[in-house]
Parts: C-alpha cells; sequence; structure tokens
C-alpha cells in the first residue's frame, strides 16, 4: 500500500509543479503581449519581466516540456515588423 501512497504523492507533486509552470505561462503571455504592443505603438519596453518568468518556468523543470527560451528585445521587434 505505500508503493501506491508514494506514487499519488508523486503524481500530486507533479501535477502542482504543471499547474504553476501554466499560471507562470499565462503571465509570460500576458508580458510579451505588452512589449509587442508597446513596440508597435514605437513605445518603449523591455523584456525584463518576461525573462524573469521564464526563469521561472525553467527552475520548474518538467522533463517534457522544453526549456523556454530568454525573449531578446530584437525578437520583440522583429515581430512587430514582420506583421506589417
Amino acid at each position: 500500500m505505500s508503493v501506491h501512497k508514494d506514487l499519488a504523492q508523486h503524481a500530486e507533486k507533479q501535477n502542482k509543479k504543471y499547474q504553476r509552470f501554466l499560471e507562470l505561462n499565462d503571465l509570460r503571455e500576458t508580458y510579451i503581449g505588452d512589449a509587442v504592443k508597446l513596440c508597435s505603438e514605437g513605445k518603449p519596453f523591455s523584456t525584463d519581466k518576461i525573462n524573469e518568468i521564464t526563469r521561472q518556468m525553467n527552475q520548474i523543470n518538467l522533463t517534457f516540456i522544453p526549456e523556454m527560451k530568454i525573449v531578446s528585445t530584437e525578437m520583440i521587434s522583429d515581430y512587430v515588423h514582420s506583421k506589417k
């Protein structure tokens, strides 16, 4: 019975990690959207918040999700200009 309990606890931990990852991913997408909006308006923007969230996501270290990439201001600018 102990093995079943251990497996259940492990699954619960993994689920909590995954749920946190999803929360951070939503926040990261919001920050990316904010940066894209500012860039498209010709206003100054930063990727600091995006990359702080990215680092937190990568620290969760879910083996079935590839590491998230750090976002540069050039990446945002290139994206905005490609949409024009």
